[in-house]
């Protein structure tokens, strides 16, 4: 429909005729309006089926997304290591595993996840992150995981001491700090030195050395990760000629290079992704495939937020309109806790009526019931004007929403569905204020 945010294939505006009666003794009347739906189910009858806050995914949107990845590089022998950080749901990630992904965790937890929701894609999975525990280290060992991407020498000591006590061999690839600079929130950059991540490229082919003398370690791969949400090509073009020159080095040196992780960062336009996601897809694989031209590598990419953030909505019911002097306020009743990028990042989330009724506009302030400030989606921003009781989906919200929820203000996380097609499967109920008082201790 003109005029109003979709984000096809997963998410479309479709006319519908409304049934209409002022009484039982007047007949219906209908008018056409266009109703937001998920594939091809009316997002309303979820919201009154299920309740809101919703999280609704697009099983057809997380399709579309990793097959332009897998068109994109066909030219080098690569896997897509979905990032599970990004939106950890086991049917999300079993989804994505039916579609050949591999996984990239940072934690044993994911990696449980992982194990739970596609056993077999264990073997696809890389292991990332500067703090990963002994624990973590046997359970990825005893797991098989493809590659791990170690984050400093006393990590390095740390999975050599494990892998011989279990007798397990490990492929490893050090994770190098470019210190290439990416326009990104400070949040979530990483690429330079100032930042907890990877060691110096100055230092990896000491490390790589020494790697190299364990019994139980393999050295296989040189890893990066710059930052999330880059939209510019060029970060990632530098960090890759950087990357394939440690590589020719290495190789010089005796060691077998076999993988390079390229990491993740491919980010989205939150404000119109439809008509700019296929261009800054071609260009990014071009900036990561031009460098590492005759190396004969197998390219592992970890993108999440580009392959689900568009796949998902989170859906709130309008609560309360109210105005302070000059300044309104639609309150709903999803909350910070629910979806924190705009409160963290300032991200801006478009935001849409299931059913748009006005044609009037007005400059409002979204915000949610929790007890902060910064329980806000919007601000003083120009919308279509959202009556009490009305519906509002929050656009972009597949990646780093649900993973990122908590239970301030003791508020249960909301449920999630995913729809394919016509079919319509709740993949997480809503939480329930005994769900959160379970495991606590009243001490007396």
């Amino acid at each position: 429909m003109s005029g109003l945010s979709e984000r096809p294939p997963g998410f479309v505006y479709r006319t519908a005729e409304r049934q209409y009666r002022r009484s039982s003794a007047e007949p219906q009347h209908g008018r056409p309006i266009p109703r937001l739906h998920c594939e091809a189910v009316p997002i309303t009858a979820l919201a009154e089926q299920f309740g809101t806050p919703l999280y609704v995914y697009s099983a057809a949107a997380i399709r579309e997304r990793v097959l332009a990845f897998k068109a994109a590089f066909r030219q080098i022998d690569h896997t897509i290591c979905y990032s599970v950080k990004a939106n950890s749901n086991l049917s999300l990630l079993r989804l994505l595993a039916k579609l050949g992904c591999g996984f990239d965790v940072v934690s044993g937890g994911e990696l449980e996840r992982v194990f739970r929701a596609a056993p077999k894609s264990v073997k696809r999975a890389v292991f990332s992150g500067v703090g990963k525990t002994s624990a973590e280290l046997d359970a990825a060992l005893k797991a098989g995981i493809l590659l791990f991407n170690v984050e400093s020498a006393s990590e390095l000591d740390s999975l050599a001491g494990c892998a011989a006590k279990l007798k397990r061999t490990a492929q490893v690839a050090f994770r190098v700090n470019p210190d290439v600079p990416a326009d990104t929130h400070p949040y979530i950059s990483t690429g330079l030195q100032k930042y907890k991540f990877g060691v110096p490229l100055a230092d990896a082919r000491s490390l790589y050395s020494q790697a190299a003398k364990s019994k139980f370690l393999r050295v296989a791969g040189v890893s990066v990760h710059i930052g999330s949400q880059i939209t510019d090509s060029a970060p990632f073009s530098a960090t890759m000629h950087r990357v394939a020159d440690l590589v020719r080095q290495l190789r010089a040196d005796g060691h077998r290079i076999r993988f390079i992780d390229a990491g993740g960062g491919l980010g989205i336009n939150y404000r119109c992704e439809l008509e700019t996601f296929g261009e800054s897809l071609r260009r990014y694989a071009a900036a990561i495939m031009k460098p590492l031209k005759k190396l004969d590598i197998t390219l592992l990419l970890e993108p999440g937020r580009s392959i689900v953030g568009p796949a998902g909505v989170l859906v709130s019911r309008v609560i309360y309109r109210k105005t302070n002097g000059d300044k309104k306020f639609v309150i709903v009743d999803a909350a910070m806790n629910d979806l924190i990028r705009p409160s963290l990042y300032q991200a801006e989330h478009q935001i849409v009526p299931l059913e748009p009724n006005h044609n009037k506009r007005e400059i409002v302030d979204i915000v949610g019931p929790v007890c902060e400030s910064g329980d806000f989606f919007a601000r003083d921003r120009e919308l279509p004007v959202i009556d009490e009781g009305d519906l509002v989906a929050i656009l972009d919200a597949g990646a780093y929403g649900m993973s990122l929820a908590s239970n301030y203000n003791t508020r249960a996380r909301a449920a999630e569905v995913l729809v394919s097609g016509k079919t319509t499967t709740v993949i997480r109920k809503r939480e329930t204020t005994a769900d959160l008082l379970r495991n606590e201790i009243v001490f007396l």
